[in-house]
């Protein structure tokens, strides 16, 4: 794995965990908006729309590098859309990161021996 893809999963890796603990503020703040005087909605919704934002972008950037199929990239998609999806995401794109290392190793040192 060049650095690049590794770069463009670590950003990736990086926005998701955040924008799903945002995600989860937001609901928090919608129900207390709808049953106190409290509302953070505009202010979580901003902070929100931000880490999406970038969760897309990032999420775009990934796709190109690492060509990954098209069932791969709608189920990193449709996890940034789930209230707890980016905990999920953070956790399967480590997997697949130390995954893709380990092969790259390995193809580098069968390189070396041949």
């Amino acid at each position: 794995m060049d650095i690049k893809t590794a770069s463009a999963l670590h950003r990736l890796r990086l926005v998701s965990a955040p924008e799903a603990v945002s995600f989860l503020l937001l609901l928090v703040c919608s129900v207390l908006k709808r049953t106190t005087d409290f509302n953070a909605v505009p202010v979580m919704g901003m902070v929100h729309g931000v880490l999406f934002v970038l969760y897309v972008i990032f999420w775009a950037m990934a796709w190109k590098r690492t060509r990954w199929a098209l069932p791969t990239a709608a189920f990193y998609f449709i996890l940034s859309v789930l209230p707890t999806g980016g905990f999920f995401a953070e956790r399967k794109l480590k997997r697949a990161s130390e995954d893709m290392i380990i092969a790259s190793r390995a193809r580098r040192e069968g390189t070396v021996n041949a």
